[in-house]
């Protein structure tokens, strides 16, 4: 049944029109059109060569500077305590991910609703760098119980067609994004010394009037 799921996940990923047409049939045009933008910049996704095998995760996306370890659960209940089995292949993951730069994240999908029914939750790794780093700090990270064990909330995840969105948005747009914000600073910048010579001039000009007044009659 788990590969079942995993299929669907990876024609999302590889940015296959029928894969991301199957998972958002009852969502509405905005989610479509985000998780559509996978098809423009898919992924190349494979199974890890015995599933599950130690830190290995079920699937693996890779695409330019961006690779990530997926580990695929379906449940009918929004919440997955981790434990026995469950909890050594988050260990292995965070190991992995912590080895090797990764940023390993569950795909967590929800059986019997409507809409996007899966979302996603990544494991905390310390040593990220490039577009990984930008992106894990939008995306969720598994929530603790009271006794500090991760565990998997399906309420808390990030929606896949947010998650597609995300990691697909046109290099283009980073970079106009950029030039906004570096404008905006050069223009902040060029206001405040603009202000701070009128500040000095205006302290010139009083000097030089008290200056001025010691020699009046």
């Amino acid at each position: 049944m788990a590969s079942q799921y995993e299929r669907e996940l990876r024609a999302v990923l590889i940015g296959s029109a029928d894969g991301v047409r199957a998972v958002t049939r009852s969502c509405n045009a905005t989610e479509k059109a985000k998780a559509m933008q996978v098809i423009r910049r898919p992924f190349l996704v494979v199974r890890a060569a015995g599933s599950g095998a130690a830190g290995a995760g079920d699937l693996l996306a890779v695409r330019g500077d961006i690779a990530f370890p997926i580990e695929v659960k379906t449940t009918k209940e929004k919440k997955i305590y981790l434990s026995g089995r469950t909890l050594k292949q988050y260990e292995d993951l965070l190991n992995e991910g912590e080895r090797c730069g990764l940023m390993p994240i569950y795909a967590m999908r929800l059986k019997g609703v409507r809409g996007d029914s899966w979302r996603i939750l990544k494991i905390d790794t310390s040593n990220l760098s490039g577009s990984s780093s930008i992106i894990a700090r939008r995306i969720p990270s598994l929530p603790l119980t009271k006794n500090g064990r991760p565990y998997l909330d399906w309420d808390s995840g990030l929606p896949l067609h947010k998650f597609l969105a995300l990691l697909c948005r046109d290099e283009e747009n980073y970079n106009q994004t950029a030039e906004i914000l570096r404008a905006r600073t050069n223009e902040w910048v060029t206001k405040n010394k603009s202000l701070l010579n009128e500040e000095n001039m205006e302290e010139e000009q009083s000097e030089c009037s008290e200056w001025m007044e010691k020699f009046r009659l």
